[in-house]
């Protein structure tokens, strides 16, 4: 019954597919919502906007009028069902702060859900995680130093530092590396790292790489390997993903993927693995989406038996940098 119900969910968001041979319009909304929708849009765009580059231009250089400037505001809402916790629903925001002309080019980062508050990767992958250990308690508000190098032509290198949004203030420090490499063409390594210290939960390290290749003009093959360690778990952790990417349309993309997760390096053994796709639409001009996540896991800690669930996201992006919405 449960890879029934998964089947019919990708049978689903495949057919909007078929359905969606691209109309020369950029919306889905209705006339009526968009005029609700335009107004504050436009107004928390612009205030995003303009103060991060009255700031970068207080502290950098008269550039900062003319230079692309990645300044965004991110709202969030999943509601989600899996057959173990049953329904939940989570409000997520980031709010990214960008100062590119400044001596010291720094970025001012307000972040509800960081990374370092994900838990596993079992639970990264299920969406499972409760929420206790999510929303104010972990929100995050600091300063990170950006990198000078081009990844694709050098390791660009980043430190940030802030503090968790509570009392008393959780203070954290933060590394990051990144490196793109052209390897034989068509394929293409990325490679993500951080070293992270909070003064409650320790430390933590965690690197992915990340190799792919188009295989047509609609289709994109990645093979995903993360590892992670967490000072609280106290155990390596690593997972391969194989995942084929297919662009349906000017908006609509799905994802179709394949994850196994492990444990331990001295006694390596399989934790959960899953079978998951993520059809994600833009439903009116770059600011604005919708996520439909159906999974399938099947968990050690259930003997194996498979596990259903689903999550359905709405997404709101504030910028007026065009540039940034289309990366």
């Amino acid at each position: 019954m449960k890879k029934i119900c998964l089947m019919a969910l990708l049978a689903m968001a495949s057919a909007v597919n078929a359905e969606e041979i691209e109309s020369i319009d950029d919306s889905d909304l209705s006339d009526w919502a968009v005029e609700k929708l335009a107004p504050m849009h436009n107004a928390l765009s612009g205030w995003v906007t303009d103060s991060s580059r009255s700031i970068d231009g207080f502290f950098g250089s008269e550039e900062s009028l003319q230079v692309g400037n990645d300044s965004y505001l991110r709202l969030r809402q999943d509601v989600g069902w899996t057959e173990e916790d049953g329904f939940e629903a989570k409000t997520g925001a980031r709010f990214r702060l960008d100062l590119p002309t400044s001596k010291k080019r720094l970025r001012f980062i307000i972040e509800s859900d960081p990374e370092e508050s994900e838990g596993t990767l079992a639970e990264q992958g299920s969406h499972r995680l409760s929420d206790d250990r999510r929303g104010l308690g972990s929100t995050i508000m600091g300063f990170t130093k950006l990198g000078k190098n081009d990844k694709s032509e050098a390791w660009n290198l980043q430190a940030g530092a802030g503090v968790k949004v509570r009392w008393p203030p959780d203070p954290y420090v933060r590394f990051t590396g990144e490196r793109l490499w052209d390897l034989a063409s068509p394929w293409q390594l990325e490679s993500y790292n951080r070293a992270s210290w909070f003064n409650e939960e320790g430390y933590s390290i965690r690197s992915k790489w990340d190799l792919g290749r188009p295989l047509d003009h609609n289709h994109h093959l990645r093979f995903i390997t993360n590892f992670q360690w967490q000072e609280e778990v106290d155990t390596l952790e690593y997972s391969e993903s194989v995942e084929i990417n297919q662009l349906l349309g000017k908006r609509s993309v799905m994802r179709y993927a394949a994850t196994v997760v492990g444990r331990s390096a001295s006694d390596p053994r399989l934790h959960d693995y899953y079978l998951y796709s993520h059809y994600r639409r833009n439903l009116h001009r770059e600011i604005l989406f919708v996520d439909l996540i159906p999974e399938l896991h099947f968990p050690r800690e259930h003997d194996y038996d498979p596990q259903f669930g689903v999550t359905l996201r709405l997404e709101m992006l504030f910028t007026r940098d065009l540039s940034f919405r289309r990366r």
